[in-house]
C-alpha cells in the first residue's frame, strides 16, 4: 500500500529550481534513502514533505492517519497527519531536561483541554500522569532513562541524536523523516545507528525516509534509494542498481562510468 505519493513535484525559489518534476511512491514499512551531492534538493524535498514549503506545482498525498494532500497542508498539523522528522542540525531544547524534551513530543496526544489545565481539573492530572509514564517508558527503550534529569546540552553527541529521534517518536508518527542522522558520528556510533533504525522500523511499525551522505549506512539499511541531482530525481532502485548506475556515478564523480 502506498503511504506517500509524490506527483510532478516542483519547488522554485525565484529563478532557482530546487526540486523539479519529481514523482515517486513510497510503500508502507519501507526504508528509503535519499542521496545526492550537496545542493541536490534533498532537504528542500524534506521541507516539502513536512509542509515547511508549499510546492510551486505538483502534489504530495499522504495516506497515514488520514488522507491529505499538499494542497491542504497545515505545517502545525503535520504530526496529526502522521509525519515526524529530525533535522540535520540537532534541534533540541538545550536548557531543558531529557525528560522534558521527550514530553514535548506528546503534545498532540494530550486528552485534556485548556480549561482542565487552568483549573487543574482531575482530567489534567490524569493526562499528565499518563503522559509522564509513556515518556519514561520511551526513554527506557532507548537507554536514556538514567539521563532523564540531564540537560539536553550536556548529553554526548550520539545521545542527543537519539533523543531527537525519541521526541519525534513521541508524536506517534506513521512516517519518520531522518535528515542526516549519522552526521558527526564516529564509525561505532554509525553502526549502532544502523541497528537502531532497523529496530525502530520493526518496533514502531514505521515507514522511514532518510537523507544521508554515509554510503555504508544507506547501502546497508535502505531497501530502495532515490538519487537527486540539481533538483531532479535521476535514479531510483535497490542499492545494487544504484551502485552501478551511470548517471549516479557521473553526478558524484563528474565523469562518465567506464
Amino acid at each position: 500500500m502506498s503511504v506517500v505519493k509524490v506527483s510532478n513535484l516542483t519547488k522554485n525559489f525565484g529563478g532557482i529550481k530546487a526540486v523539479t518534476d519529481v514523482s515517486l511512491e513510497i510503500g508502507k514499512g519501507e526504508i528509503i534513502g535519499l542521496i545526492g551531492p550537496n545542493g541536490a534538493g534533498k532537504t528542500t524535498f524534506f521541507n516539502l514533505l513536512t509542509g515547511i514549503y508549499l510546492p510551486t506545482s505538483g502534489e504530495i498525498e499522504f495516506n497515514l492517519n488520514e488522507k491529505v494532500s499538499s494542497k491542504d497542508f497545515k505545517p502545525y498539523k503535520m504530526t496529526q497527519y502522521g509525519v515526524a522528522r529530525t533535522f540535520q542540525n540537532i534541534r533540541l531544547f538545550n536548557k531543558m531536561t531529557v525528560l522534558d524534551n521527550c514530553l514535548i513530543g506528546f503534545h498532540n496526544g494530550l486528552n485534556y483541554g485548556v480549561a482542565s489545565s487552568l483549573f487543574r481539573l482531575p482530567s489534567y492530572f490524569k493526562g499528565e500522569s499518563e503522559t509522564h509514564e509513556k515518556a519514561l517508558k520511551l526513554l527506557e527503550r532507548f537507554d536514556l532513562l538514567d539521563k532523564k534529569d540531564t540537560l539536553a546540552q550536556n548529553l554526548p553527541y550520539g545521545d542527543q541524536r537519539r533523543l531527537e529521534i525519541v521526541r519525534a517518536l513521541a508524536a506517534d508518527p506513521k512516517l519518520l523523516l531522518l535528515d542526516e542522522p549519522a552526521a558527526g558520528m564516529n564509525p561505532k556510533e554509525t553502526a549502532d545507528l544502523m541497528d537502531l533504525i532497523k529496530w525502530i522500523r520493526e518496533q514502531f511499525d514505521l515507514t522511514i525516509i532518510l537523507i544521508e551522505h554515509d554510503m555504508s549506512l544507506v547501502m546497508n539499511i535502505c531497501e530502495r534509494i532515490c538519487v537527486f541531482d540539481y533538483g531532479h530525481l535521476i535514479a531510483s532502485g535497490v542499492p545494487e542498481e544504484i551502485q552501478h548506475n551511470a548517471r549516479v556515478i557521473k553526478a558524484y564523480l563528474g565523469e562518465e562510468a567506464n
